[in-house]
């Protein structure tokens, strides 16, 4: 169940791309599967997808080989998701779409939502894509990750919210 419209009939890299993840959420779920979430609630809890919204979004990413499911329960039967190295190579726009979301999007009394240290020489890259003290190119394998205490705390509220439903 592949997401797609007219733009197939073109050449245009960036119109086949939207085709696949052009709607918010998909980027949303996306956003996800990096964080780490695999399984389907923890990925609707923090989306606030609708059941429907992430199985389709999900099935047409597996389509599209951006996702796998890989089952963790027998009885009753139930997956997980991860990505694929196609889905992995599209983390550089999630990392530039959070550069610019940080620095146009945001009051400058919020900080930044998610800080990403330089492993290798062990400073904060800030929105970069090089690390400003060492000047070296990162990638995602490069960083680790650390969620601020307010983002942090908005994503216990929705948990917590979900549950009591």
């Amino acid at each position: 169940m592949q997401m797609q419209d007219e733009t197939t009939d073109t050449l245009c890299p960036v119109a086949r791309s939207v085709d696949v993840v052009g709607d918010k959420w998909t980027i949303l779920v996306l956003r996800e599967l990096y964080m780490g979430a695999t399984r389907f609630e923890e990925m609707q809890i923090q989306t606030g997808a609708t059941p429907q919204m992430l199985t389709s979004r999900l099935k047409a990413l597996e389509a599209d080989g951006m996702v796998e499911r890989r089952p963790y329960s027998e009885k009753p039967l139930r997956y997980e998701y991860h990505l694929t190295r196609k889905g992995w190579d599209f983390y550089p726009v999630i990392y530039a779409l959070r550069a610019w979301g940080e620095t146009w999007c945001k009051n400058e009394d919020e900080g930044l939502a998610v800080h990403f240290v330089h492993r290798e020489c062990g400073h904060d890259v800030g929105v970069a894509s090089v690390c400003p003290h060492c000047g070296v190119p990162v990638e995602r394998k490069d960083l680790e990750a650390s969620i601020s205490s307010r983002f942090a705390d908005e994503r216990l509220a929705r948990r917590e919210a979900f549950k009591r439903k």
